[in-house]
């Protein structure tokens, strides 16, 4: 199962790869720009958890997305050990100028798979995300105890 999920995953992320490096970008960027864009002004354990990114990896991220001004920082208004982020008017213009190919591809997606079984992947991978790995072990360790 690892494989063909980690095969999947290529075979998504393959021409978004392609989409994204006509403009300098790496997925992990995109998604941190989406993110933004989709959420608004959110802080990084905000971002790390939506865009699915380790904190430590978003911190190099983030340096980048900024050193491109694609991105702000400011500290939180109530909070001066947080930041909080936010896209700049250049970010928003990568991420509009990307979006109809970025749509594009899921609509070519959802032509290959058909609505119904692209509906069913997506309610599956939820599910598995949603699934706990360690109870079955946890059972099983319980009873040959």
């Amino acid at each position: 199962m690892p494989i063909a999920l980690l095969r999947a995953r290529e075979k998504v992320l393959g021409p978004v790869r392609q989409m994204l490096s006509k403009v300098g970008l790496t997925e992990q960027q995109w998604r941190v720009l989406r993110v933004l864009e989709e959420c608004g002004v959110l802080d990084p354990t905000e971002i790390s958890e939506r865009a699915c990114l380790l904190l430590p990896s978003l911190t190099r991220i983030l340096h980048t997305l900024e050193g491109k001004a694609l991105i702000y920082r400011e500290p939180h208004p109530h909070d001066g050990r947080k930041q909080q982020i936010t896209l700049t008017n250049a970010g928003r213009m990568v991420v509009d100028a990307n979006m109809a190919e970025a749509m594009l591809l899921c609509q070519q997606l959802k032509a290959g798979l058909g609505e119904a079984r692209l509906e069913l992947l997506l309610d599956l991978l939820n599910d598995l995300q949603e699934a706990s790995l360690e109870e079955p072990r946890a059972k099983e360790t319980a009873q040959t105890s």
